[in-house]
């Protein structure tokens, strides 16, 4: 990540100002143009620092959005699809100015089929507003990135989480989306089947596209049965190689492992402290299966095993539902338990992901890289994918704390590269990781500007994000 790669991109003013025009007399007050409603629509979850756009819709329809990118492509001028703004690099700032396009109104669940599996929602909707709506079908959605981010949001940035180990990305989950394109006019790609050999996968180009190929309007969605059996708990190790061994060897033994996520030492002292636990000071593994009391009990068993081969402590299991609860509250609060380490410092959380095979290097190298730099950076993991972050505490008022940051991250993302991994697990590109994506993607870089091109000739949707216009 680097502020270098944040770059004040050329404004239309022109158009900028009759789209606000246009806008102000079509949307009456579902428009501001206010400096607090713009600064709310910039990216400020870490130090980069903000682009406010000129003008925020709130868009309560898909005619809505059409209208909007009717007007703005009419005087090529940038729109920026908002979610909930819980992006970490920088995906909803205004690179050209623009308008943003708010989509916490468009936040229904337009269709349940149980039979199927399968629901269809605006993009607005929240993860756990959707799960709400769920709880009476006997269906859960279960793609969890830690934060209450919406539906659209995750599709546009391929979002992940603890259980996807299990039930896969967002890439894996949805089926189909409507979307609108450049010329403003809404087109549906994917369909509620399970597969189809129907031409190209233009469902999968959109999941991921971070909101720079169209705008998405609707979003259908593969549910999961809520399982009869939760049941999980926590394994002290006495290093991180041994507590990646251990989950190596759990994932190729095929035990069906719902979430199992490493946190380091630093971590479980930052958890400790935050979330009033008291679990040792060592690399750890929270580990939870879903099934039936049989399977559960069996799988259990089974990592208990594992654990136990590279010197795990006991592994303390539990299926009571409200110590389940505590256990995960604490590891998405991991973030705030981090910063708790040093209130007076700023926090930076970045990703990268390796195959699991090379996660134990990853992390130990990580962790030199920390002690040699003389950070204070916590470490947590997706470790049975393969994708761990890293809170990297600094002084943002401090160029040389900010540069040393800098300097760190950009030898993590290459290292995960040089271990046959990408710079980025589930966080995405945006603006703060620019400069690794064309080292990731070499040539291939040249498809991707050649797809945009096609798609968004004049360059209207979230420019300045994935590479610079000029690059």
């Amino acid at each position: 990540m680097a502020i270098k790669d944040v770059r004040q991109g050329k404004r239309n003013e022109q158009g900028i100002s009759a789209v606000l025009d246009i806008l102000k007399q079509a949307f009456g007050e579902r428009f501001q143009t206010g400096q607090s409603f713009r600064e709310q629509h910039a990216h400020t979850t870490t130090y980069l620092p903000a682009q406010l756009p000129d003008g925020v819709v709130f868009a309560e329809t898909s005619e809505d959005v059409k209208l909007v990118v009717k007007t703005c492509a009419a005087h090529k001028v940038p729109v920026i699809a908002f979610g909930t703004g819980s992006s970490l690099e920088g995906q909803v700032n205004a690179a050209h100015g623009g308008i943003s396009l708010d989509f916490s109104r468009m936040n229904k669940v337009l269709s349940v089929s149980p039979e199927d599996l399968d629901v269809t929602v605006e993009p607005g909707l929240t993860r756990e507003e959707l799960n709400v709506h769920l709880r009476d079908t006997g269906l859960f959605f279960p793609i969890d990135p830690g934060a209450n981010a919406s539906i659209g949001g995750m599709t546009a940035t391929r979002a992940s989480g603890t259980n996807a180990v299990r039930y896969g990305t967002m890439k894996d989950n949805v089926l189909a989306l409507t979307v609108v394109t450049a010329d403003g006019e809404e087109i549906h790609v994917g369909t509620r089947a399970r597969k189809s050999s129907a031409g190209y996968d233009l469902t999968r180009l959109y999941v991921g596209s971070e909101g720079t190929l169209g705008i998405i309007t609707s979003v259908t969605l593969r549910l999961q049965g809520i399982p009869e059996k939760i049941g999980g708990g926590v394994c002290a190790f006495e290093t991180v190689e041994a507590a990646c061994s251990a989950v190596i060897m759990t994932i190729q033994m095929g035990i069906p492992v719902a979430r199992i996520e490493l946190l380091d030492a630093m971590q479980i002292r930052a958890c400790n402290a935050y979330s009033d636990l008291s679990y040792p000071e060592k690399p750890t593994l929270f580990v939870e299966f879903h099934g039936t009391d049989e399977t559960v009990a069996l799988q259990s068993a089974q990592f208990a095993e594992i654990a136990a081969e590279f010197g795990g402590d006991e592994f303390v299991f539990t299926a009571n539902a409200e110590e389940r609860a505590k256990l995960w509250k604490a590891r998405h609060n991991a973030y705030w338990a981090g910063r708790a380490l040093d209130p007076s410092l700023s926090g930076f959380s970045t990703d990268v992901c390796v195959p699991i095979s090379r996660l134990a290097e990853c992390v130990a190298a990580t962790q030199a890289d920390i002690a040699e730099a003389g950070l204070l950076a916590p470490i947590v993991g997706h470790a049975g994918d393969g994708n761990f972050h890293v809170l990297v505490m600094f002084d943002d008022k401090d160029p040389a704390s900010v540069a040393k940051v800098e300097a760190f991250t950009h030898r993590l993302g290459k290292r995960a590269l040089a271990m046959d991994g990408t710079c980025t697990g589930e966080h995405g590109v945006g603006q703060g990781k620019v400069s690794l994506l064309a080292e990731e993607t070499g040539p291939a870089l040249r498809l991707m500007q050649t797809i945009k091109k096609s798609l968004d000739p004049d360059n209207i949707f979230n420019p300045g994000k994935i590479w610079h216009p000029a690059d």
